[in-house]
């Protein structure tokens, strides 16, 4: 029973750290590369009106934060996990690439940076965290 407990506590530790990242990653990126004037990143109706203004610098940081934000939670998941840990850096992974394809679909990103987004930088990603994590 205890080994369940410790590998839904690092499933959802996994989770929870890799969204910490992201949005952190998410909130500084304005800073490090300006939106397009009159851009709101925190509207989902102002980044689908505006997706048009973005260019290639400005999926940098997005695909930084899904990546890095995948590849933090799940190394959490697969270290804290007793068993199954390549499993669990995968239901990691899974989980924010429904959220990605989610963003994806409500904000209307063109399909060259959605792709590789959505190609690279979750599943990839729990797999290299789990290969991490096995050190």
């Amino acid at each position: 029973m205890k080994s369940k407990i410790q590998n839904i506590l690092g499933l959802l530790l996994g989770i929870i750290i890799g969204s910490i990242i992201n949005m952190s990653i998410v909130s500084i990126s304005g800073n490090l590369i300006p939106l397009p004037l009159g851009v709101n990143p925190d509207d989902v109706n102002s980044l689908r009106e505006n997706i048009h203004l973005f260019e290639s610098k400005h999926y940098i940081m997005p695909f930084l934060a899904h990546a890095l934000g995948t590849l933090s939670g799940a190394f959490f998941a697969s270290k804290i996990a007793v068993s199954k840990k390549k499993m669990y850096a995968y239901i990691v992974g899974l989980f924010f690439l429904v959220g990605g394809i989610s963003a994806a679909y409500m904000i209307g990103t063109p399909i060259i940076p959605t792709t590789i987004d959505l190609v690279l930088a979750y599943l990839p990603m729990a797999w290299i965290a789990h290969r991490f994590a096995q050190g």
